[in-house]
């Protein structure tokens, strides 16, 4: 795979994965089932800064599943998975034990990681080739 399509990758599952996260923790359930207390008064930097963490998980994940030989949306789909088994679920649900946050965007929250995981899964598959 050359990088010209690694990059198309990068930037098409990072772009989508965004829209994935703004649905998994976005507005409407950030009002919903959140506690005012917890969040920052003005999210806006906070936005801009960790807009650009989607491309981050995009590249690596491709460049390692690149370095596995990974090709095949079942294997991709298993090794996503497997990322969502050994940091971000872990991680969402000691934080969520320890931080006042509502079991819904607990939920919301996690499913959206492994969502955006299978986003680049699928990518690979149907730019990759």
């Amino acid at each position: 795979m050359d990088w010209l399509r690694v990059a198309a990758i990068v930037l098409v599952s990072g772009f989508v994965a965004s829209l994935t996260d703004w649905l998994a923790a976005g507005d409407w359930i950030h009002r919903r089932w959140t506690y005012p207390e917890v969040w920052r008064a003005n999210e806006s930097r906070a936005i801009l800064a960790t807009s650009v963490l989607p491309f981050l998980t995009a590249t690596v994940f491709v460049v390692v599943a690149r370095r596995l030989r990974l090709e095949s949306l079942p294997a991709l789909a298993k090794f996503a998975f497997a990322i969502w088994l050994i940091a971000p679920l872990p991680l969402i649900l000691t934080n969520a034990a320890f931080i006042k946050l509502h079991r819904v965007f607990v939920a919301s929250y996690a499913i959206g990681w492994l969502v955006k995981l299978w986003i680049v899964a699928l990518a690979i598959v149907l730019i990759g080739r």
